[in-house]
């Protein structure tokens, strides 16, 4: 497949690397233009791109950008996407620690739905809740007892079934999280995030969430600090 990825920080790079090794042609685009991804194109194997070219033909766009530089992407950026295209979320809100107040989503919105309206295209949320090295790291083949599992959540079963196909190549079971009203279920805080549990232990996490978003993950009105030192 045709996969573009919007942003090269480390969930992307490692995305981009997984999925040339698979066999996909993969382009890769970032804020600061295609000539500052010289050294990610080599480290990955994935084309450097502008954003503003990486959609029109892809058959996968996965965004991988800080939560609060979604507003950033140029306006009608994913109408020249094909209509077929699966648009694919693996962003978190980190309020205290990058992204300051978000009132969408501190009002109730689960952090992908507020995506789906910013970029005016259905996402699937998905490779949200592990660390990029573990992404990078602990992935194994089909069937290999403790296989990490990861959640899928998304409206369109045709998209979610490209997805679920990805998280399996590149090593890891996916389990079907529900719909984007469901995704709260694998924001920060929740029981799955970070959890690297198998298909039954991602299963159990998602059912233990509440919607009720804690206050280490709601804004201040100091907010954003950093990951050192949350404000």
């Amino acid at each position: 497949m045709n996969i573009s990825i919007i942003g090269a920080g480390n969930i992307g790079k490692v995305l981009a690397r997984r999925f040339v090794e698979n066999g996909h042609a993969v382009r890769i685009a970032n804020s600061r233009g295609a000539a500052s991804l010289r050294e990610v194109a080599k480290e990955t194997g994935a084309t450097a791109s502008d954003v503003q070219d990486i959609v029109a033909d892809a058959d996968v766009i996965v965004v991988t950008i800080p939560q609060a530089r979604v507003t950033n992407l140029p306006k009608g950026l994913f109408e020249n996407a094909k209509s077929s295209a699966v648009v694919v979320d693996t962003g978190n809100y980190y309020p205290r620690q990058r992204d300051g107040r978000i009132d969408g989503i501190e009002m109730g919105a689960p952090e992908s739905r507020w995506v789906e309206e910013q970029i005016g295209h259905t996402v699937v949320k998905a490779f949200n809740n592990i660390y990029a090295a573990h992404l990078e790291g602990m992935g194994k083949p089909a069937g290999t007892s403790g296989r990490i599992a990861l959640p899928v959540a998304g409206d369109d079963p045709t998209a979610k079934e490209v997805v679920f196909g990805l998280v399996d190549q590149i090593g890891f079971d996916p389990v079907d999280a529900g719909t984007i009203a469901d995704s709260w279920r694998q924001q920060p805080g929740s029981p799955v995030y970070t959890g690297d549990f198998d298909v039954q232990g991602v299963k159990d996490a998602l059912a233990r969430a509440t919607r009720e978003r804690t206050e280490s993950w709601q804004a201040t009105p100091t907010s954003p600090g950093t990951f050192d030192r949350p404000a």
